[in-house]
């Protein structure tokens, strides 16, 4: 739900600050940049073409690989690769975190209705992706021909309807999970669809993804409480996180910038302090007449910080070294690889933070469950067939 996106890292944008709605453009699962060549076709099937001088081919598909069959349908692994290449599976880690932050952020357990929040971003994510290379199939085929659609093992009206059910089935499970969601559900599918097909190249471009990120937030914070309103700051602080990344990912083929990167950089450091300074503590129902300031057990022993503020600071942590290093060198130096690689660690710190934000919340399980997301990605990633999967 391009949506970086980031359109991630594993989600959140790509060289034209690409697409789905919860992510960012342009950064392959393994942290390269969204153009850097495909692996050789035994890793993604015979239908993938090969890196060619620059990836500046003329949009054809390429030969298939020595010893592959010239004739005869496509290989059942090479269809399922070129829609793994197209909806950029290994971003789908960053998704269900929104939800579950939200959910902590409004100071109830994840439920069932939860889980139908989380299949609804998902599903509206994966449509921000499929629009996103139908509405840039005619750059596409100019720098990067290697993409499903530019390539031919797509259709681009296989792409389109894709992004149309997946809108559909995301708006179906939100409504399934009670009014609030769908409330908040349907301009979050509205703005993955301006975005896509309006405001990608335009100055509301990063903006536009914020809110989709934030809009996912309050997803999961509607469906699982019916409001909205206590998730308001965790959804802000997300949406800055994303409003930076996507700053970033608009030079990521050009380069160039020193601004975007600078601010960026400066965007981790406020955000970092936001989140590990200051933890919301849920207490239990029925005790919070007799912790109200002034009574006892209101007041923490001096020096003896809580276990979930050591893991609000622990993973605040872990989000400003995933973000801030990339942040720092594409300063210095601000060229195409270094931008690509700062926009990757800005779609990989999404994971961190929305774990240090359910931290701070009060839900060290929730944030426990979050941040194993980040190792799950990584591993899924590292399949054969996904090594050069952009998530952008």
């Amino acid at each position: 739900m391009s949506r970086a996106g980031a359109r991630d890292a594993s989600g959140s944008s790509a060289s034209s600050a690409s697409s789905g709605v919860l992510a960012v453009p342009g950064v392959p699962a393994d942290g390269h940049g969204a153009d850097a060549a495909p692996p050789p076709a035994s890793d993604q099937g015979v239908d993938a073409a090969p890196p060619s001088a620059g990836d500046q081919g003329a949009g054809l598909a390429a030969p298939p690989a020595a010893g592959a069959s010239a004739r005869g349908p496509r290989p059942r692994s090479g269809r399922a690769g070129a829609w793994a290449e197209l909806l950029r599976l290994p971003a789908l880690f960053t998704v269900p975190g929104d939800a579950l932050a939200g959910a902590a952020a409004a100071g109830v357990r994840p439920g069932r209705r939860t889980l139908l929040a989380i299949g609804s971003s998902l599903c509206l994510y994966e449509a921000g992706m499929a629009l996103n290379d139908w509405a840039d199939r005619a750059e596409d085929a100019a720098e990067r021909p290697h993409r499903p659609i530019p390539s031919g093992r797509i259709r681009p009206a296989a792409a389109l309807a894709a992004a149309c059910g997946l809108t559909g089935a995301g708006l179906a499970l939100a409504a399934a999970a009670g009014r609030p969601a769908l409330a908040v559900a349907a301009p979050l599918a509205g703005s993955v669809w301006a975005y896509d097909l309006v405001l990608k190249h335009t100055p509301a471009g990063p903006a536009a993804m914020a809110a989709a990120r934030g809009l996912d937030l309050l997803l999961g914070a509607a469906a699982t409480s019916g409001g909205t309103r206590a998730a308001l700051p965790s959804a802000a602080l997300l949406g800055s996180h994303t409003l930076a990344v996507t700053a970033v990912s608009r030079r990521e083929t050009t380069g160039g910038s020193v601004l975007a990167p600078s601010a960026a950089l400066a965007t981790t450091g406020v955000l970092t302090r936001l989140v590990a300074g200051h933890r919301r503590t849920r207490l239990p129902a029925g005790r919070r007449a007799a912790a109200a300031p002034g009574l006892s057990g209101s007041k923490r022993a001096a020096g003896a910080p809580e276990a979930g503020d050591v893991l609000t600071a622990a993973l605040g942590a872990a989000y400003a070294a995933t973000a801030a290093r990339p942040y720092f060198h594409a300063t210095l130096n601000p060229s195409p690889p270094l931008t690509q690689r700062a926009v990757g660690g800005g779609i990989r710190a999404t994971v961190p933070l929305q774990a240090a934000l359910a931290a701070r919340a009060g839900a060290p399980a929730t944030s426990l469950l979050i941040a194993a997301l980040a190792p799950a990605g990584r591993m899924f990633a590292r399949r054969a067939a996904m090594r050069k999967v952009s998530i952008t």
